[in-house]
């Protein structure tokens, strides 16, 4: 498994820390691989989600580390969205 990977399942259950998520959502980080958010806590998978968020390894980790904000990433065509919008606020909400 990828060290970036690693890293990211790290950083995002320091960030969830035990809250709920009702729902799936899944980081494909392009030429990495990807991570999967989802009601059992987080992991490295490329299972079916709710809503798939892709980025580049080095986007996603601005976002994860708070350096970058989500939705200027999206609206600058940095993170692409596809599936339901829903969970990617929903997701925004919860790594707050």
């Amino acid at each position: 498994m990828s060290e970036i990977l690693d890293t990211a399942v790290s950083a995002l259950n320091d960030k969830i820390d035990g809250q709920s998520f009702d729902g799936s959502v899944k980081f494909e980080l392009n030429g990495v691989g990807a991570v999967r958010i989802d009601e059992n806590g987080v992991s490295v998978g490329d299972g079916e989600a709710d809503c798939t968020l892709s980025a580049d390894a080095d986007v996603f980790q601005a976002i994860i580390e708070g350096d970058t904000n989500p939705t200027a990433a999206f609206m600058t065509g940095k993170l692409k969205i596809d599936g339901d919008m829903g969970m990617a606020l929903k997701l925004g909400s919860l790594l707050t």
